[in-house]
């Protein structure tokens, strides 16, 4: 009876402590936009960009308030640092454990595509193309993606590439249109058509590759996402149409690395 009443006790206070605990769990900053639209800028003044573009009633938590000015220190959900003009915004405070309650960025993100003028991204992975005698020949790849943002669903890109052999130097070079499918969602899909050249130099003991220049129209898709601190994240395959003046083959690159947007 001891053993069962000493029980009872010991669960009746591991119950009060849990609830003390719940009702002391700190609360986290928040603001609400409460005008038609509000623009978020790069630093805490008019003369700065503006990120992005916020309408009524959406949330975004607060982090921190710059010692002057009246600018509040938002996060994007993108995991970017963006700032808004106090009159604009209403800050308020909530518990995380509430039902419904806002939440702050978490370690992805969608890419940060919203108010971007261009980007860059290093990409490395596998080129993988047929050679004269020698059937299809996989080669290491690297490659860099220069991009000029036209708007969020829009980029022009450019890429240089090289096949990474000791037979010589492929290079890969053209430009062309990337769609973003859906720019706010965490993981997001692209596709993209270009077009350019393919210029193979091969090295004076080279038995495998020849000397040509070929036409390259390219085609492909994937997917980017972000992380916290703006790491953007770029998976891609593409197919490669590479035409001369008596020939036609097809290759294909598969890459990852990582870019960012500016």
């Amino acid at each position: 009876m001891r053993a069962a009443f000493a029980v009872l006790l010991l669960t009746l206070a591991t119950l009060a402590t849990s609830a003390r605990a719940a009702d002391e769990v700190e609360p986290e900053a928040f603001a609400r936009v409460v005008v038609d639209s509000a623009d978020l800028r790069t630093g805490p003044g008019v003369s700065y960009r503006i990120l992005y573009t916020a309408h009524r009633g959406e949330t975004f938590a607060l982090d921190g308030r710059p010692g002057t000015g009246f600018w509040l220190k938002v996060l994007l959900s993108d995991g970017r640092t963006a700032y808004a003009l106090g009159d604009e915004v209403q800050p308020f405070a909530v518990n995380p454990s509430a039902q419904h309650a806002p939440s702050r960025p978490g370690l992805f993100a969608p890419p940060p595509l919203e108010g971007a003028r261009g980007g860059l991204a290093l990409v490395g992975g596998i080129l993988s193309i047929p050679t004269v005698g020698q059937g299809v020949q996989r080669y290491g790849y690297v490659e860099a993606r220069p991009s000029l943002v036209l708007h969020k669903t829009v980029s022009l890109e450019g890429f240089v590439g090289d096949g990474l052999t000791s037979d010589g130097t492929q290079l890969l070079y053209g430009g062309g249109v990337a769609i973003y499918l859906a720019p706010s969602w965490p993981v997001c899909p692209f596709v993209g058509l270009f077009a350019g050249g393919l210029s193979v130099f091969p090295s004076g003991d080279s038995f495998v590759l020849k000397r040509e220049d070929l036409y390259v129209g390219r085609a492909g898709g994937g997917i980017l996402f972000a992380l916290r601190n703006r790491i953007l994240v770029r998976i891609e395959a593409t197919n490669l149409s590479l035409f001369a003046a008596d020939s036609y083959k097809n290759a294909q690159t598969y890459s990852g690395g990582l870019g960012v947007y500016f």
